[in-house]
């Protein structure tokens, strides 16, 4: 058994396909599913049930999988601690984001890290809420950007920094509030939403804002990507409540919302006290600088 089979399989459950995972490894599919096959026939069990759409994990998969995050969290541990002797001239960190992160530039800050840095690879996830906490908790992530929309954080978990986002209500460039600079809420009974789909942070703060004034959103289309509800947006399928700079980078009209604490929290999130690894307290260090 190697641990690249291990990180292959966990890749799977994960990313939800094949496709995806070996994306995220940067191999081919084909010698992914090679590595899993192997794995499979080493273990003597299937781990996945491959007859539908999406791979599922078959009950050796489900028990199997616990132990899995745990070698690999072992193995990068032993890792890290090579890192530390070494300076940081090495390393690995892994940092998870919502889709809708607008607070900080993430592109900009790996970047300006990776040039401080060179020899930590940075791997980066994106995924909903849910997802993020549970890959925080499983070790397979070292930070997490989160929109916990009032939530507690698990046990074992800490906010090192805050930050809060203005929402704000994103039309096309010819819809009728276009020019508008405020709208209430309750006035939109008749508007169609473009949303995502339940689960998302970005949903849920939604649905609370409009909850919180009696708004009965006619949702016109869900999506799981912000490229898409951007584009539906602007097509003129309906409107939709985002992050301000959302609609500012992408130049659609925005109508400030006459409704109290219209906001989100983004917080950046890790182990507690502080990361074990070496490579994510260099990150924190400089995210949060």
């Amino acid at each position: 058994m190697e641990l690249r089979q291990l990180r292959h399989f966990v890749a799977v459950t994960a990313h939800g396909s094949f496709t995806a995972a070996a994306r995220a490894e940067l191999i081919v599919q084909s010698a992914l599913s090679t590595s899993i096959r192997k794995l499979e026939r080493e273990l003597g069990a299937d781990l996945f049930e491959r007859t539908g759409r999406r791979p599922i994990l078959t009950p050796a998969g489900h028990a199997f999988l616990p132990a899995a995050r745990a070698l690999l969290a072992d193995a990068t541990a032993a890792a890290d601690a090579v890192s530390a002797v070494s300076g940081l001239a090495t390393g690995r960190v892994a940092i998870g984001t919502i889709q809708t992160l607008t607070c900080v530039d993430l592109p900009a800050e790996l970047a300006a890290f990776h040039h401080l840095r060179p020899g930590i690879q940075i791997s980066v996830r994106d995924a909903p809420v849910a997802g993020l906490l549970d890959a925080l908790l499983a070790r397979e992530l070292d930070l997490a950007y989160l929109a916990l929309d009032g939530a507690d954080l698990p046990e074992g978990l800490a906010v090192f920094a805050s930050w809060e986002e203005e929402l704000v209500l994103m039309t096309s460039p010819a819809h009728r509030l276009a020019g508008a600079e405020r709208a209430l809420l309750s006035e939109l009974t008749e508007e169609p939403f473009v949303d995502f789909k339940a689960g998302t942070g970005l949903e849920t703060a939604v649905r609370r804002l409009a909850a919180g004034c009696g708004l009965h959103r006619q949702i016109t289309c869900e999506v799981t990507q912000i490229r898409l509800l951007v584009e539906l947006v602007r097509a003129g399928i309906g409107v939709a409540i985002v992050p301000r700079r959302v609609a500012e980078q992408e130049r659609l009209p925005t109508v400030r919302i006459r409704q109290p604490d219209p906001a989100r929290t983004v917080v950046l999130a890790g182990r507690a006290p502080v990361p074990a690894n070496p490579a994510a307290g260099a990150l924190l260090a400089h995210l949060t600088r």
